[in-house]
């Protein structure tokens, strides 16, 4: 990871799509953070905030992973289920988790060591930071984004992650040809976050008909549950990245 010369600035420049919790961890989480955090958990520099990306620093997934693999990136990755569940049973790619949330950063990484992902690493950080310059340039395969915060009160809409000025994030993150995965209980938000990646013309629609099929490759987690016994239903989105001229 480079080094960035600059100390960091005071305030962020942007509202975030998150607000830090200040939940207490358990016990257990807190071994995990002591004993597993320096196998997992980049070290990134900062800039105006404890999640922030200085906008220096570069991660470089060859010497990090020790390999050159095909990079998934999930952002929002919560309590880790999607994918602890995805790098145990696809060993042949690489994996990146973007989380804020102490808590669940944690629990990714108990259960990481418990399947053995070796090829997992997670990141504490804003992800659009992450994907606007901490990862290099078409240097991901796949691209999820799960359940993210629906901010549904009118006047919170402005922090929803997926909304003009993310699909060009995205992209320029993704590969040719790689995939950008979205998933949402809230209908007013799927509508959105459709409009949003239509109206960007580095993607293209990887569906037919209103709405994608669900991806096979994401489990189930307990927001999923949650927003179905409520009664609200799962919609999918599936764009591909166009190719670069």
């Amino acid at each position: 990871m480079s080094q960035p010369p600059d100390a960091p600035r005071a305030f962020r420049d942007a509202p975030v799509s998150f607000v830090r919790r200040s939940g207490r961890m358990s016990d257990a989480q807190e071994r995990a953070f002591a004993q597993l955090a320096p196998r997992y958990l980049l070290d990134v520099p900062r800039d105006a905030a404890a999640t922030s990306v200085h906008p220096d620093a570069r991660l470089d997934p060859a010497a990090e992973y020790g390999r050159t693999a095909p990079l998934v990136v999930e952002v929002g990755s919560g309590q880790g289920q999607a994918i602890v569940h995805a790098a145990s049973t696809r060993p042949d790619d690489d994996f990146l988790a973007v989380e804020v949330y102490l808590a669940g950063l944690a629990r990714t990484m108990l259960e990481a060591d418990r399947a053995g992902a070796g090829n997992l690493r997670l990141v504490e950080a804003n992800a659009p930071e992450v994907l606007g310059h901490l990862l290099p340039e078409a240097s991901v395969r796949e691209l999820w984004v799960f359940f993210p915060d629906p901010w549904h009160k009118s006047r919170h809409r402005k922090r929803r992650l997926v909304k003009p000025g993310f699909g060009a994030l995205a992209a320029r993150a993704l590969e040719d040809g790689g995939m950008l995965r979205l998933a949402t209980d809230w209908e007013d938000y799927a509508l959105q976050m459709r409009d949003v990646l239509d109206a960007e013309p580095a993607f293209e629609r990887a569906f037919r008909g209103e709405w994608a099929p669900r991806f096979d490759g994401r489990v189930v987690t307990a927001f999923e549950r949650k927003g179905a016994a409520a009664g609200r239903v799962i919609r999918d989105l599936a764009y591909r990245r166009r190719d670069r001229p």
